[in-house]
């Protein structure tokens, strides 16, 4: 048990490392974190509790669980506030995605008339069916340029991104952030955990690389993984469309590369720049 303790706890460390690289370059202090935690225990120790049967587990439940005291539970006036956009319901990036795929499949749609009944695709057809009709398209318009994803010009809309990085938009580029991370560790937690059928998650490793060597490989990974999202966003599109309204799955697929300078001097110098 204790080798169990001591191993989830250095994982948990490794896990929290860029988290807290992350928070104290944006700011965040002890009690901000300290905070956090202590929300996402109670209500990671609810969940648990209501995976065993209990509705409403009380404060000597959740203190078992937790390892908080019944002071810290009970200060808890309220849920905690999340503030960030969530991207699963975000409408430019479905249109954006969508109108990629279409891309793809025909280079001259990166250009489309904004609106117009005459032609056979424009921009507002294309926004009517990623946001099912629930936005107009002059908004979504409105913000893919806001988040230079997009260029507007005498009448038309052309594609400025290969790919939905709302790097103008700290707020955005947090959500996806914390979105994208979050599913990423959640496939690696349930496998650990074994509830459920093994999911992908795998990585390959290398050292001893030059830096020009690794810039090079990660070229390679853009430009393959650039192949396998247009693969997936067409069956994605698919099976949302002929689901039915009671369909409640979601699936998230992501991609990642990381690389450094290994050498301690390397650290130093960067930490003076």
């Amino acid at each position: 048990m204790d080798n169990r303790l001591a191993w989830a706890q250095a994982a948990c460390t490794r896990v929290m490392r860029p988290v807290v690289r992350l928070a104290l370059a944006m700011g965040l202090k002890h009690p901000h974190l300290e905070e956090l935690l202590r929300d996402l225990l109670l209500d990671e120790g609810r969940r648990l509790w209501r995976a065993q049967g209990v509705k409403a587990p009380n404060v000597s439940q959740l203190s078992v669980s937790t390892g908080l005291n019944r002071k810290a539970i009970t200060a808890r006036v309220r849920e905690p506030n999340d503030t960030l956009p969530g991207t699963e319901v975000s409408i430019a990036a479905k249109t954006f995605t969508l109108w990629l795929q279409i891309a793809e499949d025909n280079p001259d749609l990166r250009r489309l008339p904004v609106a117009g009944a005459a032609h056979p695709q424009s921009f507002e057809k294309l926004a009517r069916r990623a946001s099912r009709g629930n936005l107009h398209h002059r908004t979504i318009l409105d913000e893919l340029v806001r988040l230079d994803m997009a260029v507007e010009e005498g009448g038309y809309a052309e594609l400025k991104a290969e790919a939905f990085v709302p790097a103008e938009d700290l707020r955005s580029m947090l959500a996806f952030l914390g979105d994208n991370s979050r599913d990423h560790l959640f496939a690696a937690v349930a496998n650990i955990l074994g509830q459920r059928p093994a999911m992908l998650e795998r990585s390959v490793y290398a050292n001893g690389l030059n830096l020009q060597d690794c810039e090079a490989i990660h070229a390679l990974v853009r430009e393959r993984w650039g192949t396998l999202h247009h693969e997936l966003t067409r069956e994605m599109t698919r099976a949302v469309d002929s689901a039915g309204d009671a369909a409640s799955g979601r699936i998230r697929i992501g991609i990642y590369t990381y690389y450094e300078d290994t050498r301690p001097e390397a650290g130093a110098r960067e930490s003076k720049s």
